[in-house]
């Protein structure tokens, strides 16, 4: 029997201040995350699926925070975003009709 990998995703953000909560409230949200740390850079990967919420970052921001500020803090994704509204974005290798 073949065992079945499911293939990560990813999103390399910015490691500054404002990021900060960001990456704490991706770290909360997403079991099974691994985050590696590089001169400027943090890595965020997840089997299959990541989701950031717009409620966890604004919790640990301690402001209103809307989801197209994400697009300032990424230098680079490996997946699809399946999913960008105004609570959330998901990053996935599906399709946002089958996630």
């Amino acid at each position: 029997m073949a065992m079945t990998e499911t293939r990560p995703v990813s999103v390399d953000l910015q490691e500054n201040e404002e990021n900060r909560a960001v990456i704490e409230a991706i770290e909360a949200d997403n079991e099974d995350l691994t985050i590696r740390h590089v001169p400027g850079l943090v890595k965020l990967q997840a089997p299959g699926r990541l989701v950031i919420k717009r409620e966890s970052v604004e919790e640990r921001l301690g402001r209103t925070w809307e989801t197209h500020e994400f697009q300032m803090a990424i230098v680079t994704l490996s997946g699809h975003i399946t999913e960008w509204d105004e609570d959330q974005i998901v990053l996935s290798w599906g399709h946002p009709e089958r996630d």
